[in-house]
C-alpha cells in the first residue's frame, strides 16, 4: 500500500487481525509514544535500510499488481454493473478470469 494508508488506525488494524504490515510509510515519519509499535519498527526499519524493509515485504513486485489492475480496468472499464455486494464479488471474478484466460491464448 503506498503512503496515503500511513495512520495508526491502519496499523492497529491489521495487528488485530495478525497481519504483517506493508504500509510504506511517509517521507517525515516520526516515532512518538502515541504511535502503533508495528508502524514504529517500519519506520526505524526505514531510517536504518529502506531496500531492507522493501524486500522483506516484497513492496518491489507491487508494480506487477498494478499493472494487471491496470490492463483489467482498459479491457473491461473501471466500473461494475452489479449492484448487490455478492454480484459484484462475482463480476469482478469473471472479469478476473477472462482476462486470465485472454493472457493464456495470447502468450500461445
Amino acid at each position: 500500500m503506498d503512503g496515503s494508508y500511513d495512520n495508526n488506525k491502519n496499523f492497529q488494524f491489521l495487528t488485530f487481525k495478525s497481519m504483517q504490515s506493508a504500509i510504506k510509510v511517509r517521507k517525515n515519519s516520526r516515532c512518538r509514544k502515541t504511535n502503533q509499535y508495528q508502524r514504529k519498527n517500519i519506520v526505524n526499519m526505514k531510517k536504518n535500510n529502506l531496500q531492507d524493509w522493501k524486500d522483506s515485504v516484497s513492496y518491489n513486485k507491487r508494480w506487477m499488481v498494478e499493472t494487471v489492475f491496470s490492463c483489467i480496468k482498459r479491457m473491461f472499464g473501471e466500473y461494475v454493473t452489479a449492484i448487490r455486494f455478492e454480484n459484484i464479488i462475482k463480476e469482478m471474478v469473471l472479469k478476473a478470469a477472462v482476462y486470465n484466460w485472454f493472457q493464456i491464448i495470447t502468450v500461445t
